[in-house]
């Protein structure tokens, strides 16, 4: 071993041993993408970055969030900083939603402008091709004729003239309507949802929390409310990018989404 890999093998060799204190005051300077290349470092630092209430994902709260999403109750659910962190940057595009919505100051809200004879929707900012996925929706004013919530491609655009389906309303998204309970997808109204007899007879809510459940290992969307699974919605999902998507027509409206990552299963 010549002397730079020798120097490099003992630089790694004292990393590696550092206590878990020293590292945060080391980790606590850095850019949130230097912090997630750390966790890939080593084991050691893996192991101290995988603890979500250390200063350094306190840090990164502190920057990246506004006051009122960390004193609110928006995301009263998510115990750490670091699950708080990630439901961020899983939240809505503000640069991929109609132009008349747009995102609230706490980050994680759209809100639909009031204008007739139109439907708008927005995407979140990650879509996923793989893994178990989970987030929840909430209304926060009322829904109108049409209130989608589902997965959507790219390719989907987000905005239509009239008062539509617009998630559903082609091949590139999955959605199902909050106000009559019938999935939508590839341009028309598909079975009745939920088909669970307690849950089919009970509407939807003003605040009321949708979770939505989206399983790329077996390209199938599901929902649950009041931790109640209602079944799974739609089957044979393609095996592309999808992003979680809402469109809505009610002036003034406004939605709520928090990531909430892989769904807790029973």
């Amino acid at each position: 071993m010549n002397e730079v890999m020798m120097k490099k093998h003992l630089m790694v060799q004292y990393n590696n041993n550092l206590p878990f204190n020293i590292l945060g005051k080391i980790f606590v300077y850095l850019s949130l993408d230097d912090v997630l290349a750390c966790s890939q470092v080593c084991k050691h630092w893996n192991r101290y970055l995988e603890q979500g209430n250390t200063d350094v994902w306190r840090q990164q709260c502190m920057e990246k969030l506004s006051t009122e999403a960390l004193k609110s109750e928006l995301l009263i659910d998510l115990p750490s900083y670091k699950e708080k962190i990630c439901a961020f940057y899983h939240a809505w595009n503000s640069n991929d939603c109609s132009e008349n919505m747009y995102i609230k100051p706490n980050g994680f809200t759209v809100h639909r402008r009031p204008e007739a004879q139109c439907t708008d929707a927005a995407r979140g900012k990650i879509g996923f091709d793989s893994g178990r996925h989970s987030w929840e929706i909430w209304w926060q004013g009322p829904l109108g004729t049409v209130a989608m919530v589902g997965v959507a491609t790219k390719n989907e655009p987000m905005r239509m003239s009239g008062y539509k389906p617009l998630l559903g309303s082609s091949n590139q998204s999955w959605a199902w309507n909050l106000v009559d309970n019938y999935l939508f997808h590839g341009g028309s109204r598909k079975n009745r949802y939920p088909t669970c007899n307690n849950a089919n007879s009970s509407r939807y809510h003003m605040g009321e929390k949708i979770t939505v459940v989206l399983d790329m290992e077996d390209c199938t969307l599901s929902f649950e409310r009041d931790y109640q699974f209602l079944g799974i919605a739609f089957k044979n999902l393609p095996r592309t990018r999808l992003y979680p998507s809402i469109s809505a027509v009610y002036g003034n409206t406004e939605v709520t989404m928090v990531y909430r990552g892989m769904p807790i299963d029973g």
